[in-house]
Order: structure tokens, then C-alpha cells, then sequence
């Protein structure tokens, strides 16, 4: 089992979708733990000298002016963490909760947030041994940090909350004793640093970005075997073009899918018919998909960096023995960028769709009707067009920016909020409809592409067809296509169509 070391720099994306996702275990490195003691010490000899320091020895929030004693400090922690536990809605689902814990770790990590080490030892162990907070979706305004949904998350540390153990969800209590953990009593400070972080939008943003990465990918592998069967022509890839205009990913995509339709039969066989040029859906695909790779390489770095980055509020200084009060628990970078992505991202399924459209027109392909024979009995891939409709409307709605809003909140002394935690969740959904249209422009060009029994496809577009035949038959007469639809994004997102077409022509960017 894989096992990753939390230090102060160095995670990746990669690193959360190993832990999130395929279950890699975590670990403190020894510097890191040091770090944490250090810290702890300087708070408890400020403590000692009634210094005040915010959420210290002071209220939270607008109740910063109230000084707390030196007996309250305790009940303080266990107070901000009950009452902060306001979240309402759906659940997050059990790879967000890891991918949660695992930041949220890695911030403790770097030193900065006056925890006690057996706190973080606590978390770490609750991760490694499958013990995953119930966490609801909503409630964060993504300024102060994700306050509401860490303080469900770590409720359980004292025994409160709920959790799910394998496979029940139950108390924290229970849980904690079912792994053969126990509950901990907080120290003064340590409830603050629980829920002060941009951890919740950063894991789920993390995670969409991961995801909208490997799309990217499949949506060339898609558009590639969509311009075959729509005998398109290969001209727009040449790199004469993308040279004279040189964005990155315009030139990725160009080069992906002239790779991808390599040694096609098809397309020589029309290359000298009499159209001119191609629909923009399939002349301009490296332009409008190469101008979302790069909307993600930009995500990419802001959301690595917040990864490996102290959001604490107030951030201690072991070395200078000071704490200082900021600014770093705002969501602002990541809701700007994950509004920025689901742009992006919405822009891949709008095109796709557009291919879609045109693959199951008569009028527009040449084809049978809808891919199908016998049409009017059968309806073929004409209600996936539909589908495929439904879900790029929805993101377009989906698509507002939600880093231009902002509702003060408490008391007006947090009166500028980023609801990156809400950007984070959009994005997300976003990509789940982007995923669902893509594999249907794969299915509809798959189907196509059983139509030409005598002309090879391109390297990379055989082994993309040849990948969905192995888990999706051809659609010879109607059937339930919500099946096919979820098995090839199934396929999707386990590499399986991806990883035989870069066997084939090469590592796709």
C-alpha cells in the first residue's frame, strides 16, 4: 500500500487522488511532528503569561474583543467546534472526506496552527484506519476558512458527530471505539485550528481538477473520432497553423489529435471531395479545447499551491515567537479559479454536444438517421442528443461565477466572503456533466464508426473504438441507453480508453 510522507511541501494532485481515491495511507515526517510540538509549546507558554491572542484567549469572529480565562480555554474548544457544526444538506461522499482529512493534515504539517501533536496523530490515525466524518455539503461561505464542514469533521476527535466505519454510519464515539481509538480533550486553540482552512473547497476542487484533466484527454480522443466518421479532414491540426497563434494548449490538442487520427483510411479516402472547409465543432477543436487546457494548467498551479499552503488564522511563528493575524483562511484564489474551470470545462461539453448533434443527423453526416437502422421503429441515439442537451444547459446556469457574490456574516466583522466552497461544489458538478457527454459523443462516434467495415480508423481512434466495443455492444436496435451511457463513462475515468489510445500514438497533453 502506498504510503505518502506530510511535510511542508510537495503534494500533489496526484498525491490526493492516491489518498482520496486509492486508499494510499499518510504519514507525518519526523520534521513535521517536531514542527508541531515546537509550536505547541510557544502557545502554552503564551497561555501561561494570559498573553492575548486571538481565538486563544479571546472569542471568535465579532466576539474577538471578549477575553477568555485561562480555566475557560478548554470549554472554548469544544464550543467552537459544537457551534460551528451548523452544516445542513447532502453528505459529502467518503473520497471527498479523505481527500479533506488529507489537507487539512498537511496544513498541520507545516507548523503553523499551535495544535497538539496527539491531535494530529488522532486525525492521521482516523484516515489510515477508514473512520470518515459525515460532513454535510453546505453551509460554507469560504471566508474564516470552511468553519462549518471542518467542525462536523472534527467532532468526531472528541467523540461527537457521526461517522461512517465500514460501510455503517454511527456516533463518534462508537467509531472511535470500533477502530480501537479513543476521543481526546481538546487544549486551548486547538478548536480554532480545526476549523480554520481552506481545506473542504480545495479537496473538492482538487479533485474536479484532477478529473477535468484526464477529460480534457478524452474529449480530443472523442472529437478525433468524431471528425473521422464526419469526414473531416486533418488540415486544422497541421502545426503550421497553431505555430503563428502559439497558445499551449491550442497546440496540444492539435498535436493529440493529429496523433490520434494517424494512418486513418478514412480520412485519405475524401481528401480530395470538394468541401472546402470543416463545421467549427471539428476545424476549431484545437482552438476551443486547447483553450481549456490552459484554463486548467493555470487551476492546476492555484490549487497545487493552496495544497501546500498554511491557512490558519492567526499563523504561528516558532522561530520569531510571534503570531500574526491575517487573511490566508480566504477562499478567494481557489473560487476564482474553480469559476474559471467550470467555464472551461461547460465549453468541452458544449462543443461535444455540437459534434453530437451532428453525428446523429442525416442532413448534417450522411449517415442513417439517429445510427440507427430501421429509424422510426427504432429511435437509435436520437434522446441522447437530448441528454447531452439537458446536461450543457444545466451548465451554463451551473456556470455563474459564484467568487462575485459575497453576504457578510458574522456581525458584519467578516464582510467580505469568497463561497469558494460553493464554486468548488458547481465545478464538481460540472464535470460530472461534461464526463456523461463526452462518453456519449464516444458511443455516437463508435457507432458511426461500425459503418465503415472497409477503411481503418486512425491508430488512436481504433483503440478508442475498439476499448468501448469491449465493454459496449453495437446498438443494432433500441435498448436502455442510460446503461451504455454510464459504462463507457465508467471506462472513462478508469483509463480505459485513454490509456490504449497512448500505447498507441503516444502520451497525450
Amino acid at each position: 500500500m502506498k504510503e505518502i510522507i506530510l511535510d511542508t511541501d510537495g503534494m500533489s494532485l496526484e498525491n490526493l487522488a492516491d489518498i482520496a481515491r486509492r486508499g494510499a495511507k499518510v504519514r507525518l515526517s519526523n520534521a513535521a511532528q517536531e514542527r508541531i510540538v515546537s509550536t505547541r509549546k510557544l502557545i502554552q507558554k503564551w497561555i501561561e503569561e494570559e498573553k492575548r491572542v486571538y481565538g486563544i484567549t479571546t472569542g471568535f469572529g465579532a466576539l474577538s474583543d471578549i477575553a477568555i480565562s485561562k480555566n475557560d480555554t478548554r470549554r472554548l474548544q469544544e464550543n467552537i467546534l459544537m457551534s460551528h457544526a451548523a452544516g445542513v444538506g447532502n453528505l459529502f461522499d467518503e473520497e471527498t472526506v479523505r481527500a479533506i482529512m488529507a489537507l487539512r493534515l498537511k496544513d498541520f504539517a507545516r507548523g503553523h496552527s499551535g495544535i497538539c501533536l496527539e491531535t494530529v496523530l488522532l486525525l492521521t490515525e482516523m484516515l489510515n484506519r477508514g473512520i470518515f466524518p459525515s460532513v454535510p455539503e453546505k453551509g460554507s461561505v469560504g471566508a474564516s476558512g470552511d468553519l462549518v464542514p471542518l467542525a462536523h469533521l472534527s467532532l468526531v476527535l472528541i467523540g461527537l458527530g457521526e461517522a461512517f466505519y465500514e460501510g455503517r454510519r454511527m456516533t463518534g464515539a462508537e467509531a472511535l471505539n470500533m477502530a480501537g481509538l479513543k476521543a481526546i480533550r481538546l487544549e486551548s486553540a486547538e478548536g480554532l485550528a480545526l476549523v480554520n482552512g481552506t481545506q473542504v473547497m480545495t479537496a473538492v476542487g482538487g479533485l474536479a481538477v484532477y478529473d477535468a484533466l484526464m477529460l480534457s484527454k478524452l474529449a480530443d480522443i472523442a472529437a478525433s473520432m468524431s471528425l473521422e466518421v464526419l469526414m473531416g479532414s486533418r488540415t486544422e491540426f497541421n502545426p503550421k497553423i497553431h505555430q503563428v497563434r502559439p497558445h499551449p494548449g491550442q497546440a496540444y490538442t492539435a498535436d493529440n489529435m493529429f496523433r490520434i487520427t494517424r494512418n486513418s483510411e478514412i480520412v485519405t479516402s475524401h481528401k480530395d471531395c470538394c468541401r472546402i472547409q470543416d463545421a467549427y465543432t471539428l476545424r476549431c477543436s484545437p482552438q476551443v479545447h486547447g483553450a481549456s487546457k490552459d484554463a486548467m494548467d493555470y487551476v492546476l498551479r492555484v490549487v497545487e499551491t493552496e495544497m501546500n499552503s498554511s491557512t490558519d488564522n492567526p499563523l504561528i511563528f516558532c522561530e520569531s515567537e510571534e503570531f500574526l493575524s491575517g487573511g490566508n483562511f480566504h477562499g478567494q484564489p481557489i473560487a476564482l479559479a474553480l469559476d474559471f474551470l467550470s467555464m472551461a470545462v461547460a465549453e468541452l461539453a458544449n462543443i461535444s454536444e455540437r459534434r453530437i448533434e451532428r453525428l446523429v443527423n442525416p442532413k448534417l453526416s450522411g449517415l442513417p438517421a439517429f445510427l440507427v437502422s430501421d429509424g422510426g421503429l427504432n429511435s437509435g441515439f436520437m434522446i441522447a442528443q437530448y441528454t447531452a442537451a439537458a446536461l450543457v444547459s444545466e451548465n451554463k446556469i451551473l456556470s455563474h461565477p459564484a467568487c462575485v457574490d459575497s453576504i457578510p456574516t458574522s456581525a458584519n466583522k467578516e464582510d467580505h466572503v469568497s463561497m469558494g466552497t460553493v464554486a468548488a461544489r458547481k465545478c464538481r458538478e460540472i464535470v460530472k456533466n461534461a464526463e456523461n457527454v463526452i462518453a456519449i459523443e464516444l458511443l455516437c462516434a463508435a457507432q458511426a464508426l461500425d459503418l465503415f467495415t472497409n477503411m481503418k480508423p486512425g491508430e488512436g481512434t481504433r483503440a478508442a473504438y475498439q476499448a468501448i466495443r469491449e465493454a459496449v455492444s453495437h446498438l443494432d436496435k433500441d435498448r436502455i441507453l442510460s446503461k451504455d451511457i454510464e459504462t463507457v463513462r465508467h471506462i472513462m475515468k478508469s483509463g480505459k480508453i485513454s490509456d490504449p489510445v497512448q500505447r498507441a500514438v503516444g502520451k497525450l497533453r
